[in-house]
C-alpha cells in the first residue's frame, strides 16, 4: 500500500485514535494502528478491546492495501514533522517507510489480518443530537462517576433513553449529577446502558462545541458514536445502576439562591486552608447569609461570608468542599440553587434557571 498525506491533515485524526492504544499491551497487536487505503481515503483504527476508533480521511492513494504499525511511533514522527509536510507512507513485506522532505522512517509493521475484527451489534435505538448539547450534557454530569470502585457499575455514566429524552446520571456514592437533553427521535421503550468512564472521558476529547450532529446508537451491549469522518464503538458495563430517582431529595424546604462565580470563589479560598484528607466545609445558613468555614489539623482556619437569598431558619451543615466546587463548575447557569431539608440530609443543587436541566445531590458530612 501507498499514500500520501499532508502533516496538517493526518495529525489531529491521528492523535484521537491512538488516545485509546495501551501503552504496554500483552498483545503486541494491540500497540498497533491498523491502516486501510481504498479508494482516495485512509481509514485508521485502534482498539483495546474495550472501545475502538476509526478516523477517515481524504489522501491520495498509489496503491490499495492495509496494513498495522506501532501507534505511538508513527504519532511521534508525524507530531514532529513541519505542519505544511507532504507525507508519503509505504509499506511492503513487513516494513513501512515513512518520508517527508529529507526525513525517512522504516518501521515494522504486523500483519492486518491479526487486527481484531469489531463485532457486530443489534442496535435497538438510534438518535441525533447537536454536538455541542451532548458534549455540554457529558461534561456536566460526567465529573460525579466513581473510579475504581469495587462496585463496578459505579464506574461509567448511565445512558437513559426515554420518549424523546436523553438523561445522563453519575453517582459515585456521595454525590450524584444529572442531567438531559431533548432529541427529534422518539423511543417506545426505556433503554438504560452504563457507559465506562474510559469511553466517557474519550467522547469528551471527541466531540466538540459545534452545532454538527452526531448519532448515537445504543444495542445491549455497545454505544457508537458516529461524527464526521470518525466511528467510536465502546462496550458497556454489565451491571444495575443504582435507581437515581431514589437519590434525590423531596420536601426540601430551605431554598437558597447564590451567585454561582462568588459562591465558587469563596469556597475555592476557604479551600486553602481544607484538611487535605477530608475537604469539609461548614456551611452556616442564617437571614440572607451563608458562612462558609474550614478548619484544620493544626487549629487554623477559614471563614468567608456571602450575601444570598435566603429567608429560613438558621441552618449549618457540612459537605465536602471539593464535591462543591466540582459541581458549581459544571452547573451553567449564573446563579445556583440550593436546597436543604436538614443538617443530615442531602442537598439538591441545580441552576436557578428553569431551562437547565440539571440536578446535582450532595450527601452533608457529620460535624
Amino acid at each position: 500500500m501507498q499514500f500520501t498525506v499532508s502533516q496538517d491533515i493526518i495529525a489531529r485524526p491521528l492523535q484521537l485514535v491512538c488516545s485509546i492504544v495501551e501503552r504496554r499491551s500483552t498483545l503486541p497487536i494491540l500497540s498497533n494502528i491498523l491502516l486501510r487505503c481504498h479508494g482516495q481515503q485512509l481509514t485508521m483504527t485502534s482498539t483495546d478491546m474495550e472501545l475502538e476508533m476509526i478516523a477517515t480521511l481524504p489522501v491520495a492513494v498509489e496503491q490499495e492495501g492495509e496494513t498495522t504499525v506501532s501507534a505511538r511511533k508513527l504519532l511521534d514522527i508525524v507530531r514532529a514533522l513541519p505542519a505544511n509536510a507532504t507525507i508519503s507512507f509505504q509499506a511492503e513485506d513487513n516494513k513501512s517507510l515513512v518520508r517527508a522532505g529529507k526525513s525517512r522512517f522504516s518501521l515494522a509493521t504486523l500483519p492486518a489480518a491479526d487486527f481484531p475484527d469489531s463485532e457486530g451489534a443489534n442496535y435497538l435505538d438510534q438518535l441525533t443530537v447537536p454536538q455541542a448539547a451532548l458534549k455540554d450534557l457529558l461534561d456536566e454530569t460526567s465529573f460525579a462517576m466513581a473510579s475504581q470502585d469495587v462496585r463496578y457499575y459505579l464506574n461509567g455514566l448511565l445512558l437513559e433513553r426515554e420518549g424523546n429524552t436523553l438523561r445522563a446520571v453519575a453517582t459515585d456514592g456521595h454525590r450524584l449529577a444529572l442531567g438531559s437533553i431533548e432529541t427529534a427521535e422518539k423511543t417506545n421503550e426505556k433503554h438504560s446502558v452504563i457507559v465506562p468512564r474510559k469511553a466517557i472521558l474519550e467522547l469528551g476529547r471527541l466531540l466538540g462545541d459545534v452545532a454538527d450532529e452526531v448519532t448515537l446508537a445504543i444495542s445491549p451491549q455497545q454505544l457508537k458514536v458516529e461524527l464526521p469522518d470518525m466511528h467510536f464503538t465502546s462496550k458497556l458495563i454489565d451491571g444495575q445502576f443504582p435507581n437515581y430517582e431514589r437519590v434525590l431529595p423531596v420536601g426540601g424546604d430551605k431554598e437558597v439562591i447564590a451567585e454561582r462565580d462568588e459562591l465558587k470563589q469563596a469556597l475555592s479560598r476557604a479551600s486553602i486552608l481544607a484538611n487535605d484528607k477530608h475537604r469539609s466545609v461548614k456551611l452556616n445558613l442564617s437571614n440572607n447569609l451563608l458562612k462558609a468555614t474550614v478548619t484544620n489539623q493544626e487549629q487554623e482556619s477559614a471563614e468567608e461570608e456571602l450575601a444570598v437569598e435566603y429567608s429560613g431558619p438558621d441552618l449549618e451543615i457540612a459537605f465536602n468542599n471539593a464535591y462543591l466546587l466540582d459541581l458549581l463548575n459544571a452547573i451553567p447557569d449564573n446563579k445556583v440553587k440550593l436546597l436543604f431539608t436538614d443538617e443530615n440530609s442531602s442537598a439538591l443543587i441545580t441552576p436557578n434557571d428553569p431551562k437547565f436541566t440539571r440536578q446535582y445531590v450532595v450527601m452533608p458530612m457529620r460535624l
